[in-house]
């Protein structure tokens, strides 16, 4: 006999499972104002929940860092204090960046794709199987200073999930991309990483960061308690999810510097945390963006003096395995899979 998975799990009351659940959570780094009634709760958090669990996540992340900066270049680490990123511009040298470049031209394989708004973005994952035919781009996610970079900024000794990714700007009819508008992709620090392939001109959806927003200011954390009360009703679904977005007059009033937009040429690195305010830039026609992209993000109370994931061999294999699993909940009908599969794709592909 066929059991209906998701018919049955909708016949339990969820106010029976989940609260013990929505607790557990609180510990983790989950986000969703929508999705988990205490941590959207507008009491809790006028009494400071999620001030708390921003402030507990920020500090400790601090003080990760100053063990994980203790290998890192002196500037490499005061730019990313002030600045909340770091800037490589020629990452790579003249003879490896034309091997990774003329490698990631000629790779096809199997990609998975999402539209957001007027907005394709295509991700091939940088697992053992695809970096055994681009072996300079193992080299790439091997480099010292690559490393060093992702797990300073994202506070954790971890390997970081890392992707071909292409941005196709334009691409398809629709409203704005939603990433244009300035965010914060969650309570606590995490990284995220680009190593351009293409150049990225002015008006083709440069990176977008609001320099210093890394730092919870006092201002900052006031915005942060007042768009915690009300996120789990805003029709603003992002913002809802635990990724607010803040316009240019609150941006102001809050004291932050103007945005900056990352116009730079191929081979630039830039590591940034994106829990403070970014974007990607508007783009004024139709465009394609090619970069090694990569992100971390892990519990950011909890740092295991064993992980798994941070074995490369093991961390590599993530990609794949958050795609199987995602498309088994998606065929169980328990979560949408937005990631579609597209085979024989090249990063380089137009839409």
């Amino acid at each position: 006999m066929k059991i209906d998975l998701p018919s049955l799990a909708r016949k339990i009351p969820s106010r029976l499972l989940m609260p013990p659940v929505w607790v557990a959570q609180l510990a983790t780094g989950a986000k969703s104002f929508r999705d988990n009634p205490i941590i959207g709760s507008r009491r809790l958090n006028a009494l400071g929940l999620h001030n708390a669990r921003q402030g507990l996540a920020h500090w400790l992340a601090d003080r990760r860092r100053r063990r994980l900066g203790q290998a890192l270049d002196a500037d490499h680490a005061a730019a990313f204090r002030r600045d909340g990123f770091v800037l490589v511009p020629d990452f790579l040298s003249p003879d490896m960046f034309a091997a990774v470049l003329r490698q990631a031209r000629d790779f096809r394989g199997s990609a998975r794709e999402t539209i957001q708004g007027d907005t394709i973005t295509r991700r091939l994952a940088l697992d053992p199987a695809a970096l055994r035919r681009m072996p300079a781009l193992g080299r790439v996610l091997d480099d010292p200073l690559w490393r060093r970079l992702l797990r300073f900024v994202g506070s954790h000794d971890a390997e970081p999930v890392c992707y071909l990714q292409t941005i196709l700007s334009g691409a398809v009819d629709g409203p704005p991309d939603p990433q244009t508008a300035l965010h914060a992709d969650t309570f606590h620090p995490t990284v995220k990483a680009w190593l351009t392939l293409t150049d990225v001109a002015e008006g083709a959806g440069p990176f977008v960061y609001v320099p210093g927003s890394h730092i919870l200011t006092p201002a900052r954390r006031a915005w942060e308690r007042r768009m915690s009360m009300t996120a789990r009703h805003t029709p603003d679904r992002l913002s809802g999810r635990g990724s607010f977005r803040i316009s240019a007059e609150d941006l102001r009033r809050l004291g932050y510097d103007a945005p900056r937009a990352f116009a730079v040429p191929a081979n630039t690195l830039i590591v940034a945390d994106t829990s403070g305010f970014h974007a990607r830039g508007p783009s004024l026609q139709p465009g394609i963006r090619v970069e090694i992209w990569a992100y971390g993000r892990r519990n950011p109370f909890l740092s295991l003096p064993f992980d798994i994931w941070r074995i490369p061999a093991l961390g590599r294999r993530r990609a794949p395995v958050f795609w199987a699993v995602c498309d088994v909940l998606d065929r169980l009908g328990l979560k949408r899979q937005t990631w579609r599969r597209r085979d024989d794709r090249s990063a380089f592909d137009p839409a």
